[in-house]
C-alpha cells in the first residue's frame, strides 16, 4: 500500500467568537461509545488524543488554537453532544465554542432555518451539563448568538495564597468550569496585549497556587474538578464593562471575553449584591471583544446558591480546511514551541 493510499484526511471548520479560535472537526474522528458525554471525553483523552495533538498542535495549529468535536445527543432535549479541546486536554464547558458552533451549524445548513430572518435554537449536551443556545438570524446570516448556561456558582469566597512572599486572597467560581478571579492590578499588571508574558505567568501562579490549598471539585459531580483557568481582571470601563484576560489549560489566553469565564463573574457578582437579577453586563477581552451577560435567575446547587447565567456573542466562519496527515512525516503528531 502507498503512503497516499495511508495517509490520513481531518475536514474542520474554522470561525472564531470574539477573536478566539474554534476548529469544529468534520471529519476524520471514530465514533464514541461513551453513554455519557464526560464517559466520552474520558475515551477521547484515554484513546484519540493524538487526533487532539494533530489538530490544536502545530504545523496544523498553534499554542492557542481551541477545538470542538460534535456527537450524538445523551439526553433527550439536546440536539447533540459537543466535545471541547485545547493545548492542555479537554474542557468541560466552553462559551466561545457554543456561539462558534451554533453559528456553524446555522450558516452552513447542517441546521436548516425555515426563514431567513428568525431564532433558532439547538440544545448541546456538554460535559459540565445542558445547554440551549438560541441563534438569531437575518438574511440567512447569525447576528447572536446567547446560551443559557450551566448553574454557576461560587465554591469558595477566599481562599488564601501566597505569591513570591506576599499573601493573597482569591474566590473560586463555577462557570461551567472553575475558575481563580484575581485582580491584575493586586500584582501590578494590567490588562494589555503589551504584558501578556507577565500576565500568563501571573494567571499559572494563581491556578497552582489554589489547587495547592484546595481541592477542587463540583460538589455534584465529581468528574468536574480542578482550577481551568485564572480570570485576571482589569480596571472597569464606561457604566458595567469590566476587562479581562483569562488565562487557561497550559499557559493558554482567551483572545475572547471568555464565555464561561463570563457566566463566573456573573456568579461571583450576583453573590456579592452587586449584579441584580435581569442586570446588564458587559465583559470586555484583551482584544476589546465584548461578551454580554445576565443572570436569569436563581437557583441551588446541592446547599450553595447559584444563578443560571446567559451570555451572548457573535461568531464568524474563517475558513474550510482539509488537513492531511502523511505516515512518513516526521512532525506529523505535532508539537509545541513556546
Amino acid at each position: 500500500m502507498s503512503a497516499i493510499e495511508t495517509r490520513r484526511t481531518l475536514t474542520t471548520i474554522d470561525a472564531h467568537a470574539g477573536g478566539e479560535p474554534l476548529r469544529l472537526v468534520t471529519s476524520g474522528t471514530p465514533p464514541l461509545r461513551g453513554m455519557t458525554i464526560l464517559e466520552r471525553r474520558q475515551e477521547l483523552l484515554e484513546q484519540h488524543d493524538h487526533l487532539r495533538q494533530i489538530l490544536m498542535f502545530e504545523p496544523r495549529g498553534h499554542s492557542d488554537m481551541y477545538g470542538a468535536i460534535l456527537t450524538p445527543p445523551v439526553t433527550d432535549e439536546a440536539d447533540y453532544g459537543i466535545l471541547f479541546m485545547h493545548n492542555e486536554g479537554y474542557s468541560t464547558m466552553c462559551g466561545h465554542g457554543i456561539i462558534a458552533v451554533t453559528t456553524i451549524l446555522v450558516e452552513t445548513g447542517a441546521v436548516v432555518v425555515s426563514d431567513q430572518s428568525s431564532a433558532v435554537s439547538i440544545g448541546y449536551d456538554t460535559p459540565a451539563g445542558f445547554v440551549r443556545a438560541r441563534a438569531s438570524v437575518v438574511g440567512g446570516r447569525v447576528m447572536e448568538v446567547a446560551f443559557e448556561n450551566v448553574p454557576s456558582f461560587v465554591l469558595e469566597d477566599v481562599v488564601e495564597i501566597r505569591l513570591h512572599g506576599i499573601p493573597h486572597s482569591v474566590p473560586v467560581v463555577f462557570g461551567g468550569a472553575f475558575y481563580a478571579l484575581a485582580p491584575a492590578g493586586m500584582y501590578g499588571l494590567d490588562v494589555e496585549s503589551h504584558q501578556i508574558r507577565e500576565l500568563i505567568e501571573l494567571g499559572m501562579d494563581v491556578k497552582r497556587a489554589v489547587e495547592a490549598r484546595i481541592e477542587v471539585v463540583h460538589p455534584l459531580d465529581s468528574g468536574l474538578r480542578g482550577i481551568y483557568g485564572t480570570i485576571l481582571t482589569g480596571d472597569p470601563l464606561e457604566g458595567r464593562h469590566d476587562t479581562n484576560v483569562t488565562v487557561f489549560a497550559d499557559g493558554e489566553v482567551d483572545r475572547s471575553p471568555c464565555g464561561t469565564g463570563t457566566a463566573a463573574r456573573l456568579a461571583w457578582l450576583h453573590a456579592r449584591g452587586e449584579l441584580p437579577l435581569d442586570g446588564p453586563y458587559i465583559h470586555e477581552s484583551i482584544t476589546g471583544s465584548r461578551f454580554t451577560g445576565r443572570v436569569l435567575r436563581e437557583t441551588m446547587i446541592g446547599d450553595r446558591p447559584a444563578i443560571i447565567p446567559e451570555i451572548a456573542g457573535r461568531a464568524f466562519i474563517t475558513g474550510h480546511h482539509t488537513f492531511v496527515v502523511e505516515p512518513d512525516d516526521p512532525m506529523r503528531s505535532g508539537f509545541l514551541v513556546r
